[in-house]
């Protein structure tokens, strides 16, 4: 009977332990959205149309943020993602050089980055594409053993240096030319 008693409540336990409502976290936007790329000066791309190889090419975006495409001359491409590139270079190859013209385009070289402080080799660093605060760090060899692990200085292309707050779950997205600086901790 003690037995019995004793599987009873094991099973009527185990049935429990299954009852409790498991909520699963959901990522916030800022955790899975990484920011869209614009384009600046220094980038490089290369820009195919379907069909037309004598235009084909890799295009420099220059010190103005301007593109130098055959047929039409300079497009702006500072301050632009690559699809409305792509709208405003159809749009004007449509307009009187070619019908209904089909452009790829994809970004052949980014802007480096740089990281200073307390990491391990500080420098200049390729971008790629949705590169966070954390990976960065760890392509520069890791935080030094004086270095803050909670927080991060970056300065944004042109802009100020800003605080973050390096929290797991909310990554700190790079730009191509930022810099980013790691402090030291104080204790």
């Amino acid at each position: 009977m003690f037995v019995r008693t004793i599987l009873a409540a094991l099973v009527f336990i185990g049935v429990c332990s299954g009852c409790v409502a498991q909520t699963a976290a959901s990522p916030t936007s800022e955790a899975v959205a990484a920011p869209v790329y614009k384009l600046d000066s220094g980038d490089k791309v290369r820009v195919t149309v379907y069909g037309e190889q004598s235009i084909n090419g890799e295009y420099s975006v220059g010190p103005n943020g301007d593109i130098a495409f055959p047929l039409i001359g300079n497009v702006i491409a500072k301050g632009h993602t690559i699809d409305e590139l792509n709208g405003m270079i159809s749009q004007k190859l449509a307009s009187g050089y070619l019908l209904d013209p089909r452009v790829t385009i994809e970004v052949l070289s980014y802007r480096p980055y740089y990281i200073l402080g307390e990491v391990s080799r500080p420098g200049q660093y390729p971008y790629a594409s949705a590169l966070s605060v954390d990976q960065a760090i760890a392509t520069a060899g890791g935080y030094t053993y004086r270095a803050s692990k909670s927080k991060v200085f970056v300065r944004r292309a042109g802009g100020a240096e800003e605080e973050y707050k390096l929290e797991k779950g909310r990554p700190v997205w790079v730009n191509p030319g930022d810099t980013i600086r790691i402090g030291e901790r104080y204790f």
